[in-house]
C-alpha cells in the first residue's frame, strides 16, 4: 500500500519539479458575471515560446514569459464556484491547480472547518474559510450566493474527496444554476472512481447508490430495487456496517462477483475480491473492518430468461428434499435469480401445497 506522505513545511508539499509563478492580469471584480473566456485552464504550461499561450493558440504579441521547461503559471481566476477535489487520504493527490484555486480564491467553502484547515496549513494556503454543511447549509447558502453575485470566487471542499459525490454540495451548485453563476470544476481524487478501477468489474454501464441505509429492513428495500439494474453498482460504506451489508447483498442481489476496498490511498489499504457469499462470511467471522469502504457488485450473471413457470417448477423440485431456505438458495445459485424474492415465492408455494387437501 502507498505510504502517508509526511507532513511538510508551508507548501514545500505541493512544488516538486514545477514551481507557481503569478501572472499579472485583470482583477476578478472588474470580470463581467456571465464572462465568456474561458478559466478551465488557471496554469498554463511551458511558455519558453510566443507559440506556446498556454490553450494551444499562438501568441505573436509575445505576452506569455520565456520560463524554463515544465513551469506552471497560475492565472487570476474568474468569478464563480470552483468544485474542487481535495485527497482522499495521500497528500500527493492533491493537484497542481487544486492548490493554485484554493489559494487564489477569495473564500473556501467546506464541511468542516478543522479537517480542511490541516490540508490547507500542509500546502501554505491561508484563504478564509466558512463552514458549509448539512446543519447549516439552509442559513450560510444566501452568503455565499450574494458573494457570488458580487463577482468572488469561492472554492466548495469536501472534507475528502470530490465535492457533492455524498455530501451537501449538491443544493449550492443548483442554487447557483437556477441563478445563472459559473460552476467550475477542478478534478482530482475520487473514492467512487478509486474503488472502481481496483474492482477489476465491468464498467462500462455503472450505477453509484453511495450509502445505503443504516437500518435493515430499508437497505434491503432498496437491493431489491437494485437487484433490477443490468450495471455494476457501487456503494460506499462505513467499517462497523460492512458484514450485515454485505451479507444483505448476498441475499438480495444473488450470486455476483464483487470487490471490497478499504482505506484507499492510505497506509492500510485494503482490496478484496469475490463472490458476495464468500466476502460476507470473510467479514462476518473476521475481526470487524474499520476505516472507509468502497464496495463494488458486479452486473447480475446473464441467464437465460426464465418464466414465472419456469421458476416455480424449479423451487418445486427442489423442495421435494430441501427446506425452504435452501431451495431458495440452490436455485439462485442455477439461476442467477435474488435469492430472497426466490425465498418468498418458495414459501408461498410451500405454504400452497400444505394447504391442499
Amino acid at each position: 500500500p502507498p505510504e502517508q506522505v509526511p507532513d511538510l513545511p508551508g507548501g514545500s508539499g505541493v512544488v516538486h519539479r514545477c514551481s507557481l509563478t503569478p501572472q499579472q492580469t485583470r482583477p476578478k471584480q472588474a470580470m463581467a458575471k456571465h464572462a465568456t473566456r474561458s478559466s478551465n485552464t488557471p496554469l498554463t504550461t511551458r511558455g519558453a515560446s510566443a507559440r506556446n499561450a498556454g490553450d494551444g493558440s499562438a501568441d505573436p504579441a509575445g505576452t506569455q514569459p520565456d520560463l524554463p521547461p515544465g513551469t506552471l503559471v497560475s492565472q487570476a481566476l474568474e468569478c464563480g464556484l470552483y468544485v474542487v477535489a481535495t485527497p482522499i487520504g495521500n497528500l500527493m493527490d492533491m493537484t497542481f491547480r487544486a492548490v493554485d484555486v484554493l489559494k487564489q480564491a477569495d473564500l473556501i467553502a467546506c464541511e468542516d472547518t478543522r479537517v480542511t484547515g490541516k490540508l490547507l496549513k500542509h500546502f501554505g494556503i491561508k484563504t478564509a474559510m466558512v463552514a458549509y454543511n448539512d446543519h447549516n447549509g439552509a442559513k450560510t447558502r444566501p452568503r455565499l450566493l450574494a458573494d457570488l453575485e458580487a463577482g468572488k470566487s469561492i472554492a466548495l471542499v469536501s472534507d475528502a474527496g470530490t465535492p457533492l459525490i455524498s455530501d451537501p454540495g449538491y443544493k449550492l451548485v443548483a442554487a447557483c444554476a437556477e441563478n445563472a453563476l459559473r460552476v467550475i470544476p477542478i478534478p482530482g481524487a475520487s473514492a467512487l472512481l478509486a474503488g472502481l478501477v481496483t474492482a477489476a468489474l465491468p464498467t462500462d454501464r455503472i450505477l453509484f447508490a453511495g450509502f445505503l441505509s443504516a437500518k435493515q429492513k430499508a437497505r434491503q428495500t432498496s437491493l431489491d430495487t437494485l437487484a433490477r439494474v443490468d450495471a455494476t453498482l457501487v456503494f460506499y460504506e462505513s467499517g462497523p456496517r460492512l458484514a450485515a451489508t454485505l451479507a444483505d447483498m448476498a441475499d438480495h442481489l444473488g450470486p455476483r462477483q464483487a470487490t471490497v476496498a478499504r482505506e484507499l490511498t492510505k497506509l492500510y489499504e485494503e482490496v478484496k475480491r469475490g463472490p458476495l457469499a464468500g466476502l460476507a462470511a470473510q467479514y462476518r467471522e473476521g475481526p470487524a473492518a474499520k476505516g472507509e469502504v468502497v464496495i463494488v457488485v458486479g452486473p447480475p450473471p446473464e441467464a437465460e430468461a426464465m418464466t414465472a413457470a419456469d421458476i416455480d417448477a424449479a423451487l418445486q423440485d427442489v423442495l421435494k428434499t430441501m427446506s425452504v431456505r435452501d431451495a431458495a438458495a440452490a436455485v439462485a445459485e442455477t439461476t442467477g435469480q435474488p435469492r430472497r424474492a426466490l425465498y418468498t415465492r418458495a414459501l408461498a408455494l410451500k405454504s400452497a401445497d400444505a394447504d391442499d387437501p
